[in-house]
């Protein structure tokens, strides 16, 4: 028989009850803490590292808030953390989006999400008071006020022409520049659709799959499937390569209605048997002439090939030459054709401005612009990896707060720069093109091309970085002697000349007046020729590795 502690001696050992309080203390910071790619396994992690997440609100602009209720129909914790670089790793909520159940909200909990200040009269969103314009109105309830509790009252002109058609079950190619509201516009209807049927969806089994071409835009896709879908009970996840696949296996295991991934990781997980896409309603691929660009055809053809031939399946790109519509084409039924402002750049509040400098200058050029207070927060888009480094390592000798991401850096690397940046904690982030499609970060006030790009179109989807939503933008191209062919393919597609500013310090002449050609030495994903060889075997990165993601060096 164990011998009785008195009450009075568990008092004076004081290390009793101060442990116990740091284990109940440890478990909820624990579930909120955001997660490296390699880590350890826990219950919750955010969304770059591919956990399964439950759509459910975020409280707008104010704090997140834990709740330990238990859902009603499944007994599964709602745990809702804060965002990462990724996003946060969420749970299943009720219909009433998280709040106590019957969709009551927490007495200090503010309907914007904004904790309470009982002292100050409440404010309230003016789009939570103004009716749902256009397609909106025919919307189901809980995404109408999914979209106001974001501020939006009317859609965009690709939403207003995708959106019936998708409510419909229509196929579609659908063609938008980056900044247009592309992803909420099949976003929303696929929301509608997948609430309407009540279905629970079985263990790897998806009832929707979308498929991206960079972990970073999977991961942006995930969250605004969290927001729009905060008041549904519908479930997803994201999964995508460069990191330990332990907790997207954990997530597809307890079933998902929505799967957002990249090709590879994607086929990683059907070759060993926990990804199964038979039951697969709709099928979606953003970007496709990046994803075909970057090489994933026969992988897009081997995932098409277990995807049920009664399907509803969606084409969205910023662009679809006729190369990329013919594929397209031979993969819907029907389909409906949307294209906004074709041939023509959505460029027309972003003030644009071309630096003609020699190459030795573009570090101290850089370094003068940056310091600049109107600039508060720019992307600087490099060519090479390599030189996205050196660019930080020169800015932070500066005196700037500059970051890198590439396809170089891990995906937790990655994940923490692009979280530091969105927060302020860096005033520049430096990338390569792997940043270009789907990087999603408010108030960005300049992009500045510190190398031209190899392909006209990038240019377009580089400084759509800024001047998103209607606001002004600024974008600034530094020209070398080198850069001058890529400058003139770039005003061959804007059908104008960039406007010269040649009032700066570092002006060279001889830069604005070469005639040489592009540069050979280049290929088309920058320099970088690592290839996956074929079978699915890799070369590069780290080999095998079932819980590594075995360093698919195209999944970027």
């Amino acid at each position: 028989m164990k011998e009785y502690k008195p009450a009075d001696n568990a008092r004076n050992d004081r290390s009793a009850p101060q442990q116990k309080r740091q284990r109940t203390q440890r478990k909820p910071q624990d579930a909120s803490q955001p997660q490296g790619g390699g880590d350890s396994p826990r219950r919750n992690q955010p969304q770059g590292g591919g956990a399964q997440q439950r759509t459910q609100p975020q409280g707008g602009s104010g704090a997140p808030k834990r709740s330990n209720q238990r859902h009603s129909g499944g007994g599964a914790r709602n745990a809702q953390n804060r965002h990462g670089g990724g996003g946060a790793s969420q749970r299943r909520s009720g219909q009433g989006g998280g709040s106590q159940q019957g969709g009551s909200r927490p007495n200090h909990q503010r309907a914007d999400g904004a904790p309470r200040n009982e002292s100050a009269p409440p404010t309230e969103n003016p789009a939570l008071t103004t009716p749902p314009q256009g397609v909106f109105a025919a919307l189901m309830p809980d995404l109408q006020r999914a979209v106001a509790a974001e501020g939006y009252v009317t859609p965009t002109p690709i939403q207003e022409q995708c959106i019936p058609q998708l409510l419909e079950g229509r196929d579609m190619l659908g063609s938008a520049q980056t900044g247009t509201g592309k992803t909420a516009a099949f976003t929303l209807p696929l929301l509608q659709q997948l609430s309407s049927i009540k279905q629970r969806p079985r263990r790897g089994t998806p009832r929707a799959l979308i498929l991206a071409p960079t972990r970073e835009l999977a991961a942006q896709i995930g969250e605004s499937i969290a927001t729009y879908g905060r008041f549904l009970r519908l479930s997803h996840t994201v999964v995508f390569g460069g990191v330990n696949q332990h907790r997207q296996v954990k997530a597809m295991q307890r079933g998902v209605d929505i799967l957002v991934a990249t090709p590879g990781r994607l086929l990683d997980l059907m070759q060993q048997g926990h990804i199964h896409l038979d039951e697969v309603e709709v099928f979606i691929l953003d970007e496709v002439d990046r994803m075909l660009d970057m090489g994933f055809v026969p992988d897009i053809k081997r995932i098409l090939a277990e995807v049920p031939d009664q399907r509803q399946t969606l084409f969205f790109s910023a662009t679809m030459p006729p190369k990329i519509a013919g594929l397209a084409q031979s993969m819907v039924n029907n389909p409906a054709r949307v294209t906004i402002a074709p041939n023509k750049p959505t460029v027309d509040s972003i003030v644009q401005k071309v630096l003609f400098v020699s190459k030795q200058n573009k570090p101290a050029l850089l370094a003068q612009i940056v310091q600049d207070r109107n600039v508060t927060k720019a992307i600087v888009f490099t060519q090479m990896k390599h030189a996205a480094n050196k660019v930080v390592e020169k800015l932070v000798a500066a005196g700037v707060r500059a970051t890198a991401i590439h396809g170089n850096k891990s995906q937790a690397a990655r994940t923490k720069a692009l979280a530091g940046f969105k927060r302020g904690n860096y005033s520049v982030l430096v990338a390569t093109d792997v940043a270009a499609r789907g990087l999603d970060v408010d108030d960005i006030t300049h992009v500045i091309n510190y190398d031209l790009p190899m392909e006209a179109e990038t240019y377009i989807h580089r400084i759509g970085r800024t001047g998103r939503a209607g606001a002004d933008g600024k974008a600034i191209s530094f020209c070398s002697a080198e850069d001058r062919a890529y400058l003139r393919a770039i005003e061959g597609l804007l059908g104008s000349k960039v406007p010269v500013d040649s009032e700066h310090e570092f002006h060279c002449d001889a830069s604005q007046r070469s005639t040489a050609p592009a540069p050979k030495n280049f290929g088309r994903n920058g320099g970088n020729n690592s290839r996956r060889r074929p079978g699915g075997g890799r070369s590069g990165g780290r080999p095998g590795g079932r819980g590594g993601g075995g360093g698919r060096r195209r999944s970027r």
